[in-house]
C-alpha cells in the first residue's frame, strides 16, 4: 500500500531511532510505547492546552527564545499556571533530548494542558492540580521527495477564524477545523488544504503558512488571519534583506492560480514548494528558482 504520508506537508524521513526514543512525561521519563496521560486530562477530554514544534539543530534548539515566549503567552491567555520558569522549561526540553544523546536532527513536540480533571467536562475549574507537561523529542529530517514534485493543495471550504471565534494566533490543541480542511483535501487526492479568510481572501493553510512569488516579489497575507509563525517571520526577514520586495496584502485565488511559484513554511519542513493548486500547475508545475533560493538561504541561516 502507498504511503499516504509521504507528500504531507508534514511528512519526514523514517528513522528507527524513534523506536526507542524516551518521552518526557511530568518529569519522568518513558520508553514510547509506555508513555500516556489519564483518561480525565483536559488535554485528551477537550483539547485544553497549548504546545509548540521545535527544532534541534547543531545541539541548539532553534529560535528557541520565540518558541518559548509563544508558549507561556499562549498559556496565559488560557489561564494556565505552567509552574516553571522560561528558563527551567528550556532547560527540560534540553534535559529531553539530552536522554535520548541527541544532538542534531531533532523534531521537538512540547505539550502543555490544564492537567488531570476531576470529571472530563468543560469547566476549568474541576482541574484537580497542576498542569500536564509531555515532551517528545523524536528525529525527523524533512522528506526529500516533496522537493522532487511539490505540495498539491486544495482550496477548503473551511474558513480560517476571526479572534473572537478561533484566534490562530494560539497553539491551541484544539485543531478540528483544520482537520476538517485537511480531510478534504486528502480525500480528492491532494497532500494540504489551501485555506481563505472570511472575506475570500488567501489566509493559509491547515498546518503551514502560505505564500507566492509573482514578479519576483513575495506575497504573503497581511497575517490578520493566519498562524503566529516563527518560520514565516524569518523568512519574510530573510527575503527582504537577502532577495527583494515582500508583501503582505490581501490577494484572491485568481491571483495566486496565476502566480509564478508558491510555498509553505512551518517548523519541520522550513520551505515546502507548492506545484499544483486546485488541480491547475503554478508556474511550470515544477519547484521554481525563486523557492528554491529563499529556501537554500534559511538553510544556511539555519545552519549557521
Amino acid at each position: 500500500m502507498q504511503d499516504q504520508t509521504k507528500y504531507s506537508a508534514q511528512s519526514y524521513a523514517a528513522d528507527p531511532r524513534n523506536d526507542s526514543v524516551k518521552v518526557y512525561v511530568n518529569g519522568e521519563f518513558c520508553p514510547r510505547n509506555e508513555a500516556s496521560v489519564s483518561v480525565f486530562d483536559a488535554g485528551f477530554a477537550l483539547g485544553d492546552g497549548v504546545w509548540e514544534g521545535m527544532r534541534l539543530i547543531n545541539g541548539k534548539l532553534l529560535a528557541i527564545d520565540e518558541h518559548i515566549d509563544r508558549l507561556y503567552s499562549g498559556a496565559a491567555s488560557i489561564q494556565i499556571n505552567i509552574g516553571l520558569s522560561k528558563d527551567e522549561m528550556i532547560r527540560e526540553i534540553y534535559k529531553t533530548t539530552e536522554k535520548n544523546d541527541m544532538h542534531d536532527g531533532a523534531h521537538i513536540r512540547l505539550m502543555l494542558t490544564r492537567g488531570t480533571k476531576k470529571t472530563p467536562n468543560q469547566d476549568p475549574r474541576f482541574a484537580l492540580g497542576p498542569p500536564t507537561i509531555v515532551i517528545v523529542a523524536e528525529y525527523k529530517a524533512p522528506n526529500p521527495a516533496i522537493w522532487s514534485k511539490g505540495l498539491k493543495l486544495l482550496t477548503s471550504t473551511i474558513r480560517c477564524s476571526t479572534p473572537d471565534v478561533f484566534d490562530l494566533r494560539l497553539n491551541s490543541h484544539s485543531r478540528l477545523n483544520f482537520i476538517q480542511a485537511l480531510l478534504q483535501a486528502i480525500n480528492v487526492g491532494c497532500d494540504e488544504a489551501l485555506m481563505l479568510d472570511p472575506r475570500g481572501f488567501v489566509a493559509s493553510c491547515n498546518s503551514t503558512n502560505f505564500f507566492i512569488v509573482r514578479k519576483g516579489e513575495l506575497w504573503t497575507s497581511t497575517g490578520l488571519y493566519n498562524f503566529n509563525g516563527i518560520t514565516r517571520k524569518k523568512i519574510i526577514k530573510l527575503f527582504k534583506e537577502k532577495v527583494g520586495t515582500v508583501r503582505e496584502v490581501d490577494f484572491t485565488l485568481a491571483e495566486t492560480y496565476s502566480a509564478d511559484e508558491a510555498f509553505v513554511t512551518g517548523t519541520l519542513g522550513g520551505v515546502t514548494p507548492v506545484t499544483s493548486i486546485d488541480g491547475r500547475a503554478i508556474g511550470k508545475g515544477l519547484p521554481g528558482k525563486v523557492t528554491t533560493k529563499i529556501s537554500d538561504i534559511y538553510k544556511e541561516f539555519i545552519y549557521s
